[in-house]
Formats: C-alpha cells, structure tokens, sequence
C-alpha cells in the first residue's frame, strides 16, 4: 500500500506541476526575472502551496504516525554545513544549466517533452 500511495502522489504532484505550468522554462524564468519582464503568476502557485502546507502540517503532525508509513521522517539537522552548502550550490547549477529544477524537469520528461 506504501507503494500505490507513493505512485499516486507523484502523479498529483506531476500534475500539479504541469497545470500550474511550472513544467514551463520560460514561465519559471519570467517569474525569476524581477528586475526585468517579470511574470508574477506562479506566486499564487507557491503561495497555494504554503498555505496548504501550513494548514495542512496542523493536522498531520499531532497524530502519532503517518496513514502509510511506520513514523514520521522529519529533518533531525538544521545546522547550515558544508554538505548542505554543496548540495545547494548543485542543485543551482544543475537548475541553471538545465533551465528545470529536478521535479518539474522529471514531470516535462514524463509528459514527453523534449525541452528538458
């Protein structure tokens, strides 16, 4: 069951990308560009987001375990250091390079697309 329910939230969370059309180099770099053309939608994507987050963390975090999981795996470290400064500083290269972050590159892959 662990598994279906792992399968299905990466489809919403792939549909969710490609609807909100973060699968869309130039929509998500309009959006970074504040000094320039600067595309102000995908605010409200992140802003839905968070807000679900919030709510949402309310009411999952008090029970004792997850529906499908043996315990909750939460961050344990929160001390900025070298491993978290390198992996940063890949993920931002690999973004740049690519023009995708990793889960709208995979979601445009998946839909077929040949921009990724």
């Amino acid at each position: 069951m662990q598994k279906i329910m792992a399968v299905l939230s990466g489809i919403i969370f792939g549909l969710g990308l490609s609807i909100s059309q973060m699968i869309d180099r130039q929509r998500v770099l309009g959006f970074l560009d504040a000094a320039g053309a600067w595309d102000p939608t995908l605010m409200f994507v992140l802003g839905g987001a968070v807000g679900i987050t919030v709510i949402t963390f309310r009411f999952i975090l008090p029970r004792a375990k997850p529906l499908f999981a043996p315990k909750f795996y939460l961050p344990t470290k929160f001390n900025i250091d070298r491993d978290l400064i390198l992996g940063s500083a890949l993920f931002g290269v690999g973004w740049g390079i690519s023009g995708y972050c990793p889960g709208p590159a995979i979601a445009s892959l998946a839909l077929g697309s040949t921009n990724a």
